[in-house]
């Protein structure tokens, strides 16, 4: 027969014990130990009468003692304890312990206390309250400690277990800080959208009277950092109301059914403090499409939605309470919960648009100390999509830099250093050997050479340079002069036939060819995919054929089918082929008839490392730089060691 003793361990005999109670416990006992248990240390001691005591003490064999009279046990009774003097001259030799008790006439008591050399000390008479007082307090104390820790146990142990399923929205008072639509911008529109809603929660009978209902849920849907939470704030704090906020993941937990619970009672709290703002971030945790993907649904989660619904649903719009939700992924959630009647109002919250952006900074710039040369409307310009989160970094990022260079106020060179920095990483001043520097320089001013030369003043260079940022060894930065809404073809191709700048200009003048081009390749390929199957701008027309390219969600299909042949397949490469190759030909036409202006380029790069757009152009027309060059300060005090391994050559330019 197995043996079953390792498969089934012992219990535990201490699992009735509340959790956390035995260190408390052992803590306890000892304290018994040292109260309650007497502790004598190890002695001889003999039973003595009152005589033989008297005639110890004077013939001065005693060394020390107590005398203490009992009344209860009559009139001049009394206890003497003490100890003789050693007999032996060793250190370690004690005396011998007596003790005696007996009546004592007052003659004998003067006697005795009154005998030379003998310490005798006199104590106190003892009672009976007394006695019972120092026997009782120490259980009392024990007891009264076991009772607090007892029920400190309970009481946690309950709050927790009726806590459980409890809303953990956390309600926001305008005490501190109070949000108005002043302090959000970039997002007008939104800003409209939401007006109904404070009006609504100022004044409900405005809308009760003429028979209109006010939105029960509204959903903010954009890209991270565009101000849909503090949009939300701004709302509840122009109708100076209540603001519970929570996020979808707080609903989902292990055990099923309490994501339902606090769903119910997030409802209830609203209900209580009415009229209110319930704010539910990232509500694409629990409001995903139920029963689809692999191994069908997630059951906490969809009763936790199911829940949501039910309470939305029979939620009166006349209580006086809103529901704003926020999500970046509109595509995964329930149809259920867009239907009227639920989230009646979705508002698309995007990125701004370069008013908007200017209209950010002035905001967050507020707090920072702006020199006054700072130009707003040239930074904004210069951070086409940027978030409004982006933008606040940004500013941030250029104080710090401010302070690191003993600044006391941010010019516009720290916020130009900041945004390469956000763009394109910050700047590593790494050990470069001169075959390295040589290569990028050249790599670099092919970019710059056939950009100038195409370029019909809609993507202008704003800087070029060798200094490794992030991943690249060099970087080339366009300044688009508006925001790029809409592609052209001929700006498409321009941008193919500059990412093979870089690569032509390493050709003809090196003969050879190196991984630095690598991220310019893919680049080119993308637009020109994208040319071919989504935006019908080749041979093979208008038609989409690109509905297999985009990511598959899990949640809602498994599989996709290629809606064409694979003859297609082989002319939708070879149209790929010709738009990329014919801007390799033309960029190759260009340096090889510019190559004198690349060889200034590339000079200029080397004994300057960072130039600016101007200084492009000048070497295209007068055939010299004219304007001085500003020398970036260096991030980096003390240089770098040299890497033992020669690094991947890459180029990073900004995505159309």
């Amino acid at each position: 027969m197995a043996d079953n003793s390792k498969k089934n361990p012992k219990p535990n005999n201490f699992t009735w014990l509340p959790p956390g109670l035995l260190p408390y416990l052992a803590i306890i006992l000892i304290l018994i130990g040292i109260f309650l248990i007497p502790y004598d240390p190890p002695k001889r001691h003999e039973d003595w009468t009152i005589n033989q005591v008297l005639e110890a003490a004077e013939s001065g064999k005693i060394q020390s003692g107590e005398i203490q009279s009992d009344p209860r046990k009559g009139l001049n009774w009394y206890h003497i304890s003490g100890e003789l003097i050693p007999q032996s001259k060793e250190k370690d030799v004690r005396g011998i312990a007596f003790k005696a008790e007996g009546r004592l006439t007052d003659d004998r008591f003067n006697k005795l206390v009154s005998t030379k050399g003998v310490n005798f000390i006199e104590k106190p008479a003892s009672t009976l309250m007394g006695d019972l007082l120092v026997s009782v307090i120490p259980f009392v104390v024990v007891i009264f400690l076991l009772y607090i820790l007892f029920m400190k146990q309970i009481r946690m142990a309950g709050r927790g277990a009726m806590s459980f399923g409890k809303s953990r929205a956390k309600m926001l008072t305008h005490d501190r800080e109070k949000i108005t639509f002043a302090d959000v911008a970039g997002c007008d529109e939104a800003k409209e959208e939401v007006q109904e809603i404070v009006e609504f929660l100022k004044d409900p009978k405005k809308f009760q009277k003429i028979g209109a209902r006010i939105p029960k849920g509204c959903l903010m849907v954009g890209p991270p950092g565009t101000g849909k939470t503090l949009l939300a704030k701004a709302v509840a704090g122009e109708a100076d109301v209540p603001f519970f906020s929570i996020s979808g993941s707080d609903f989902v937990e292990m055990f099923v059914g309490v994501g339902a619970s606090r769903v119910r009672d997030m409802f209830e709290q609203g209900r209580k403090n009415a009229p209110c703002l319930i704010f539910i971030d990232e509500i694409d945790a629990v409001g995903r499409q139920r029963g689809a993907g692999l191994g069908g649904g997630n059951d906490e989660r969809e009763q936790t939605l199911n829940s949501l619904l039910v309470e939305m649903d029979g939620f009166d719009g006349h209580e006086g309470v809103i529901i704003i939700a926020a999500t970046n992924r509109p595509d995964v959630l329930d149809a259920a919960l867009l239907r009227p009647g639920r989230f009646d109002r979705q508002i698309y919250i995007d990125l701004p648009d370069l008013f908007g952006r200017e209209e950010v900074l002035k905001v967050h710039a507020k707090k920072i100390k702006m020199d006054e040369s700072v130009d707003l409307k040239v930074v904004a310009r210069n951070t086409p999509g940027f978030s409004g989160a982006d933008l606040k970094n940004l500013l941030n990022e250029g104080a710090l830099l401010a302070a690191r260079y003993n600044k006391s106020v941010v010019t516009m060179a720290e916020l130009d250093e900041a945004k390469d920095k956000i763009s394109y990483g910050r700047e590593r001043r790494k050990l470069m050997d001169d075959e390295d520097k040589k290569i990028t320089a050249y790599h670099e001013g092919g970019h710059a050479l056939v950009q100038a030369v195409i370029d019909d003043g809609h993507l202008p260079i704003h800087k070029v340079t060798i200094i490794p940022r992030g991943q690249s060894l060099g970087s080339t930065m366009f300044s688009p002069t508006k925001d790029i809404l809409n592609h052209s073809k001929h700006r498409l191709l321009n941008q193919i036939c500059c990412a093979m700048g870089g690569r032509i200009a390493e050709e003809v003048i090196f003969a050879e060819m190196t991984s630095g081009a690598s991220s310019d390749i893919i680049q080119a390929t993308k637009i020109a995919r994208h040319m071919v199957c989504d935006w019908g701008m080749s041979s093979m027309g208008p038609i989409a054929y690109g509905e297999n390219q985009d990511h598959i969600f899990l949640g809602r299909e498994i599989t996709r089918n290629q809606n064409y042949s694979e003859a297609t397949a082989q002319k939708i490469d070879a149209e790929i082929h010709s738009i990329v190759d014919s801007e390799y030909n033309r960029a190759r036409d260009i340096i090889v008839k510019n190559r004198e202006n690349l060889e200034k380029i590339a000079k200029a790069l080397l004994e300057h490392e960072t130039i600016e757009g101007k200084h492009i152009f000048e070497i295209l027309q007068p055939g010299e730089i004219k304007s001085p060059v500003v020398h970036s300060k260096p991030v980096v005090s003390q240089p770098v060691a040299p890497q033992p391994e020669k690094e991947e050559k890459a180029e990073k330019q900004e995505q159309p």
